[in-house]
């Protein structure tokens, strides 16, 4: 362990908090509808990996059960308002589907069962008294990250020091999410300090990837990422500030959007180092389907969030026309580290199916990431790493390594003039990247959201595909190819010569490509600064051309 956490870790400290370790493991464990897991018969071999398929094969969910569950989120909500569907029967569909995720992958910290079943009641009576929806999102289920907070729950972070915080107040997306009549109904899991990309925490452990449990669902939204994947949510809420949304979506094989800053509302979430804002944390929507972004994104925006969190941007959604006239610039990598070759693949693949069907797709060669990384990574820590230090150091809680890996990039505190320094290198860059754009006739990058498929546990150690764009607040949106890493085709490369020893340490973790084997393959497509609705509609575009039969 580096010596800048060895003060850190305290086990005398540590043992003091066991009983509330457990205390928040057995209201997990309450929170679950027992006659919904599944039974030891039905639980999979020690050996099968890929456990994605069990839904189709249990007793404990009905024909009815799978196809509400993968149903797109529209449609969801459509067939409530139809009559078709209750409220309570989608919910408990979703509940049942959770609950199975939760059992093989580790992935909820908490079911929210008796608020849940409680709202969507509520909401079948509003129905059926009044033949109308409450909102745009009426009855349908929705996952929460942890940290994003639940008024009178216990809000972690995945900080043990924080099993006493009970969070007086909803996360205000949670508020505007319940006005539209969605119901919150799970949240999930995350790492340790919400700074590194494998979600375990020594309060709920780790949280597996459903098509292959040795690999990682990646972080910080890890939990959401693994039970979407699952599809035990058609739509659920993460934050992203260097990855945390598109990654765990990159690596569960669903769909995730980081938007623009200040435009979703993380007012009342909770995190160390509050007020830092040289580079943004942002929450948003990952997803089964590219309509559910769509519907969320729309509905959300459209309701005026800004009159909660006067931060927000007074922009409404604009209506976005959906054409094939744009250009995709592929920037293949960054110049620093080589994807893997299943994301080599993904890419051929993809712009070989978008030039068939008529868009215009050009090269688009990096530009300046070695020193986005060092501005980026700088500021994630600029107060040397005290806030997130003083909160495991409360605890005396073990440092995971993935912690102290990220925590290394905090160089120590830096004085005001060192962060704005950064802050006008950073608006430079972004200044850079637009006029690039502009100037190569690009309007979305088509690029890696990480360097490989889904990694092994406790490996993910390099964030920068996703971090580049969160320090220029570029909108970001990860989708899945259709393809999935088949160790046949994607074999271990051999290369005698390196870019450099980062690219080395990377590109030898693609050691066998067996290990990897059934991996979702996701992209992630970039966009201009402020055009959200432009990178969702082409994310709808691409969609529907790379799922094309």
């Amino acid at each position: 362990m580096p010596a800048f956490v060895d003060n850190i870790s305290d086990p005398e400290k540590f043992a003091l908090w066991s009983d509330k370790i457990e205390a928040a493991k057995k209201r997990r464990d309450d929170s679950i509808i027992s006659e919904y897991l599944l039974e030891k018969s039905e639980l999979p071999a020690k050996d099968r990996l890929d456990v994605s398929k069990i839904p189709y094969e249990t007793s404990k969910l009905t024909e009815a059960d799978v196809a509400i569950t993968e149903m797109p989120a529209p449609k969801i909500v459509g067939k409530i308002a139809s009559g078709e569907l209750t409220s309570t029967e989608v919910l408990t569909s979703f509940l049942k589907r959770a609950t199975i995720a939760h059992q093989l992958l580790n992935c909820a910290t908490e079911f929210l069962t008796d608020e849940a079943l409680a709202t969507a009641k509520e909401l079948d009576e509003y129905y059926k008294e009044t033949g109308k929806t409450k909102g745009p999102l009426h009855g349908l289920p929705v996952s929460i990250k942890e940290h994003v907070s639940i008024k009178g729950k216990v809000t972690h972070a995945g900080y043990v020091a924080l099993l006493d915080n009970i969070t007086p107040e909803d996360c205000v997306t949670v508020k505007v999410l319940r006005d539209l009549g969605a119901i919150p109904f799970v949240r999930t899991n995350e790492p340790q300090s919400l700074m590194h990309q494998d979600s375990t925490n020594y309060i709920t452990g780790t949280t597996c990837n459903p098509f292959n449990t040795k690999l990682s669902s990646s972080g910080s939204s890890g939990g959401e990422g693994a039970l979407i994947g699952f599809k035990g949510s058609v739509l659920g809420m993460g934050t992203d500030i260097g990855g945390s949304i598109r990654s765990p979506a990159a690596f569960n094989g669903c769909y995730g959007l980081r938007a623009t800053s200040g435009r979703i509302s993380l007012r009342n979430a909770v995190s160390a180092g509050a007020g830092q804002e040289s580079v943004r944390s942002v929450i948003g929507p990952l997803a089964q389907h590219i309509e559910d972004i769509e519907l969320f994104m729309e509905s959300y925006i459209s309701s005026k969030p800004w009159k909660y969190d006067a931060t927000l941007l007074h922009t409404p959604w604009k209506k976005v026309e959906k054409t094939k006239n744009f250009t995709v610039g592929v920037m293949r990598d960054d110049g620093i580290v080589q994807p893997h070759p299943p994301i080599l693949r993904g890419i051929d693949t993809v712009v070989e199916k978008l030039k068939a069907a008529g868009i215009r797709v050009v090269e688009f060669q990096p530009h300046k990431c070695e020193e986005i990384w060092d501005v980026v990574s700088n500021m994630y820590f600029a107060d040397g790493c005290k806030s997130q230090k003083g909160l495991l150091s409360k605890s005396g809680e073990p440092i995971h390594p993935l912690t102290a890996w990220a925590f290394q990039y905090g160089k120590g505190e830096l004085t005001i003039n060192e962060n704005w320094a950064l802050n006008a290198k950073r608006d430079q860059l972004r200044n850079e990247y637009q006029e690039l754009m502009d100037e190569r006739g690009v309007d979305f990058i088509l690029t890696p959201a990480y360097l490989g498929v889904a990694s092994e546990l406790g490996t993910t150690t390099y964030w920068n595909y996703c971090a580049y764009w969160n320090l220029l607040d570029q909108p970001g949106l990860v989708f899945p190819t259709g393809l999935f890493q088949d160790p046949e085709i994607d074999t271990v490369p051999v290369r005698e010569t390196y870019w450099s020893e980062k690219d080395e340490f990377e590109g030898k973790k693609y050691h066998d490509a067996n290990v990897f084997k059934g991996a979702p393959i996701c992209l992630q497509l970039v966009g201009k600064r402020y055009e959200d609705e432009e990178v969702v509609a082409a994310g709808s575009i691409i969609s529907q051309i790379i799922n094309q039969k």
